[in-house]
Formats: structure tokens, C-alpha cells, sequence
């Protein structure tokens, strides 16, 4: 599985729009934040998901025991990237507890285009975030979670994405 944490806010990004010359279209958001933990399985393109308050160390930890809750009967390897809290020291009695199940393998430093949960990341903020104005907060959950219901629906297609994503890469 890869993991990643993402923070899905609403800036008003506009990726195409029309205006008169020389009268740029300003957006003005009122910073809404949902802060959201997700995991990658790539043997069968299912993309576990998390909503918290915040991405720290305690949170990371819940959503670890969210993905052993889901996979019950298996060995877990998690990719993931070298963010701090991934290596706190509050997670080492969680992480011996859990050391026959669980196996955190971390990418190079400054190495985001080899986690594929980015991929899912970005193809979330095109499908929620761009062109688009919410009023608050709860507008931009309910898009996420038609998001995640979306790509559940699909899994096969998950895998297509992130492959093709990234084998044009290559």
C-alpha cells in the first residue's frame, strides 16, 4: 500500500477561464481545510481514506489502526514518504506492537513522483477543487466523499490511472 496525507482547501483553483484582456478573474475563498489521510492498495486498486483534524503524529496513528482494521488477516507493507511524523517517537510502541503485520518502508527524501497515492491526490483536486466554489466546509466533504464513492465503484480504473499516470512518466 503507498500512504500519503493530503490537505484538500478551497482556493478557487481555476485551471481555464475566460476574461477581457488585461482583467484577470481574482477568486476570493474563505480557506476551508479538509485534512485527510488515504492508502493505496495496489493489488486491487482499493483507496482507504481518512477524514482528521489534523495530519500529526496521533492522527497518523489512528488511521495506521484504520488500515489493520480493514485488512484484518494480512500483512501490510506501507509505502510512504519520510514526513516527520511518520518516524515520532509516540508511534514506536504502536509500531512494535504491530511489527508482525505492518512493515513501513519509506521513500527517498523529495520523492513525491514515486508514491502513487499523489496520483489519487491530484486526480481528487481536479474532480473537487477546480472550477469550483464552495460555500463551507461541508460542501467540500460532500464532494470528497462523492469522490471517493466515485473511484470505490471502479477499482480496476484506479489501477488504469495511476499506471498510465505513470508509465507517461517513464
Amino acid at each position: 500500500m503507498y500512504e500519503d496525507e493530503s490537505h484538500i482547501r478551497d482556493y478557487q483553483a481555476l485551471h481555464a477561464t475566460w476574461s477581457l484582456k488585461g482583467k484577470q478573474k481574482l477568486t476570493h475563498g474563505h480557506h476551508a481545510t479538509v485534512s485527510l489521510f488515504g492508502a493505496l492498495n495496489v493489488m486491487n486498486g482499493e483507496f482507504l481514506c481518512m477524514e482528521t483534524a489534523k495530519c500529526n503524529e496521533q492522527w497518523f496513528q489512528q488511521f495506521l489502526e484504520y488500515v489493520l482494521s480493514q485488512y484484518p488477516k494480512k500483512n501490510i507493507v506501507m509505502i510512504l514518504d519520510n514526513a516527520r511524523i511518520h518516524h515520532a517517537v509516540i508511534l514506536k510502541p504502536f509500531l512494535e506492537k504491530h511489527r508482525k503485520r505492518l512493515t513501513l518502508l519509506f521513500l527517498p527524501p523529495y520523492s513525491p513522483n514515486l508514491n502513487l497515492c499523489e496520483r489519487i491526490w491530484k486526480w481528487m483536486k481536479e474532480s473537487v477543487i477546480v472550477n469550483r466554489f464552495y460555500a463551507t466546509r461541508e460542501e467540500i466533504r460532500e464532494s470528497i466523499i462523492s469522490f471517493l464513492e466515485y473511484i470505490a465503484d471502479m477499482p480496476e480504473n484506479v489501477l488504469q490511472r495511476v499506471a498510465r499516470v505513470h508509465m507517461s512518466k517513464a
